[in-house]
C-alpha cells in the first residue's frame, strides 16, 4: 500500500518564516550590513569589487582594532576583502611585535616514518 503524503503543516512554516524574518532584520542591523549600506562594495585596499555572489568575501575592519566601537556613521569601519583583512591584522601583529609564544614552546613530536625500513624489509 503506498504511503500517505503529508501536507506541510502551514502555521509550522509560518513560525519558520517569521523567525527568519527577524533574524534577517537583526542581522541589517549588525554593523557588517550597517557599513555594506554606507559604503560601495569594494576593498579599501586592494580596490577588488564584490557583487551579491561573492559579498562575503568582503570584511569590516574596525580601524581602531575595537570591535566593541561601531558608531552608527561608519567612522570607525573599512570594507576589506579576506586577503587584505588579513594582511591589516598581520602588520599590526608585526608592528606591536607580537609572537605567537606557544607555537614557539611545542614542537612536533610525532615521527609517522619512524619505523617505515622495517615495514619495507618485511614485506619483501
Amino acid at each position: 500500500m503506498p504511503a500517505k503524503k503529508k501536507h506541510p503543516d502551514s502555521t509550522k512554516l509560518d513560525k519558520v518564516v517569521a523567525e527568519s524574518r527577524r533574524a534577517r532584520e537583526q542581522r541589517e542591523q549588525d554593523y557588517r550590513e550597517q557599513a555594506l549600506k554606507l559604503y560601495p562594495w569594494i576593498c579599501g585596499r586592494c580596490g577588488r569589487e564584490f557583487d551579491r555572489g561573492n559579498l562575503h568575501e568582503l570584511t569590516v575592519h574596525h580601524r581602531d582594532h575595537n570591535h566593541d566601537n561601531n558608531p552608527a556613521d561608519g567612522s570607525n569601519w573599512e570594507l576589506l576583502c579576506l586577503y587584505c583583512h588579513d594582511n591589516e591584522h598581520a602588520r599590526m601583529l608585526d608592528a606591536t611585535g607580537a609572537k605567537d609564544s606557544d607555537a614557539q614552546k611545542t614542537s612536533a613530536t610525532h615521527k609517522p616514518f619512524a619505523d617505515l625500513r622495517s615495514l619495507i624489509e618485511g614485506s619483501e
